[in-house]
């Protein structure tokens, strides 16, 4: 199966695959930032620090578009960040799934993530303000929360890169 994902990779240029990995995790991020608005969301700050991660992840494939010279540089830095968001969607998930053993974030002493989170929710509140709590599975789609689904798409960011670091005009 990898391999014919392979072939499929190969027959388009490098740019038009970090152009979609650009545009799809931006959009994933603005998607999320959409349901938070519509159904009145709380996002927690492990929430907020995926939608980070996907929009640094959509601003490195951008750059991948621009200069696909440094190419595996791109996704090397993409891998790292993909790879950092499937630990923190899977942790959130595992709160989710087992609330009374989690921490509670917000109710200890605040992380590095909680304290990069609240410092990005004072600038831009709009986009990164975190209100609501780790544990709690506030939208539930095909009986998976958004920290689930979060699992996935950040996984499969890892298997587009793997597919990419193949590619023949890399």
């Amino acid at each position: 199966m990898f391999r014919l994902l392979s072939k499929c990779v190969a027959c388009y240029p490098l740019r038009a695959w970090f152009g979609a990995l650009g545009a799809g995790c931006i959009g994933v991020a603005f998607a999320g930032l959409q349901l938070q608005t519509m159904l009145s969301l709380a996002p927690c700050p492990y929430c907020i620090f995926q939608r980070l991660l996907y929009l640094l992840i959509g601003v490195l494939a951008l750059l991948g578009l621009m200069m696909p010279v440094a190419g595996l540089f791109w996704l090397g830095a993409i891998a790292l960040l993909a790879l950092l968001g499937l630990g923190v969607a899977a942790y959130q998930s595992w709160m989710q799934a087992f609330p009374d053993l989690a921490p509670e974030c917000s109710f200890t002493d605040p992380n590095l993530i909680e304290r990069l989170v609240d410092m990005l929710g004072m600038q831009w509140p709009s986009l990164f303000l975190a209100t609501g709590f780790c544990t709690s599975k506030e939208w539930v789609f095909l009986g998976l929360s958004m920290a689930n689904w979060s699992v996935f798409f950040f996984a499969g960011v890892i298997v587009y890169v793997l597919l990419l670091m193949k590619h023949p005009g890399r």
